[in-house]
């Protein structure tokens, strides 16, 4: 699966200026600007602690701006709050579906809550279930779920009530990997063939990669970059090769013209190559005897350290946010 090359989006429907969010002495959001179009699947990705979730609260407001205007579906996230929680639907990190109702007793409630007239209730149901592939455990109770059913169950739920935006909060955390492409098949089908714009957080690269039309990379409060994942890869300007070498020969390669960036680190060097395929053996010769070589494309991983200078880790996508929480209000 890949995002569709070429896609044409609506109009604006997501625009921030200046967003921040301070908690204490910890600036979370950092005067934030974006603007998202009808139809696009957006990715925030990011460490968590980069201010991801806290952005996404905004919009959804569930928390207020300490400075800046944003507004979601053309209304003012704080003057016109019920109006935005009428445009959106959000899927949190953690389940919040009723573990002894059913599936279709969970989207009831919600359908009675969100005020969908009673004479479609029962066909959004079926609708909804039908999308996420749910119609045969719709009367199950939602404690006998998996985990990737309950996820589906929570996007259900989410779209009761044909909301234009749907935020997901880490839509794919602890899934396994064959979840996480039924999942993420599922969120494309929503923006191809419902129109329904999608906000999402992640630390994952692959996601941000292949289901994102547009991401904006975002660490410590700020985006640091931002375009289609195609774009924000050609940044890089090259193949990247990594080789194990002991004592490289480092300054025969560094003035060739098809050699973007060389490092070293660790017993290891980096190199990005423009059109490795027909330097690379040249480069071997070059640089010395390799215990092993590495070529590979760019990743987002090489967008997100080239832009920070530090990779996303998978310890990142835990806890991170409320211990420099605690640390600012502390000092």
């Amino acid at each position: 699966m890949s995002v569709a090359a070429n896609r044409s989006f609506g109009e604006v429907v997501i625009e921030t200026s200046g967003l921040a969010k301070k908690f204490g002495h910890l600036m979370a959001v950092d005067h934030i600007s974006l603007s998202i179009r009808e139809g696009e699947v957006f990715g925030l990705l990011g460490p968590n602690g980069a201010g991801k979730t806290t952005t996404l609260s905004m919009l959804a407001t569930l928390l207020k701006p300490t400075e800046g205007t944003a507004k979601v579906n053309k209304h003012d996230i704080v003057k016109e709050s019920d109006a935005v929680r009428r445009s959106i639907g959000i899927v949190f990190q953690d389940p919040s579906s009723d573990d002894i109702l059913t599936g279709k007793e969970n989207l009831y409630l919600h359908a009675l809550m969100y005020g969908v007239e009673k004479n479609i209730r029962e066909q959004r149901i079926r609708e909804v279930l039908r999308l996420v592939d749910l119609e045969d455990r719709a009367d199950s109770r939602v404690k006998i779920y998996s985990g990737g059913m309950r996820r589906r169950l929570e996007l259900a739920r989410g779209l009761m009530h044909r909301p234009k935006i749907l935020f997901l909060d880490e839509p794919t955390l602890g899934l396994d990997p064959q979840t996480r492409e039924h999942i993420w098949e599922y969120i494309r089908r929503l923006a191809d063939q419902e129109g329904v714009t999608v906000i999402l957080t992640t630390h994952y690269m692959d996601e941000a990669e292949r289901l994102c039309d547009r991401v904006a990379i975002i660490d410590d409060g700020k985006i640091v970059a931002l375009d289609t994942p195609d774009q924000l890869k050609q940044i890089i300007g090259g193949d990247i090769v990594r080789l194990r070498i002991k004592n490289p020969k480092l300054s025969s390669i560094k003035e060739l013209p098809y050699v973007v960036k060389v490092e070293q680190t660790d017993g290891f060097v980096m190199l990005t190559l423009k059109n490795s395929s027909a330097h690379l053996q040249e480069i071997l010769g070059l640089v010395g005897n390799a215990e092993s070589v590495e070529l590979r494309t760019p990743t987002l991983n090489d967008v997100f350290l080239h832009y920070t200078g530090h990779e996303i880790r998978e310890a990142d996508a835990e806890g991170g946010f409320f211990e420099r929480a605690a640390r600012a209000r502390s000092s």
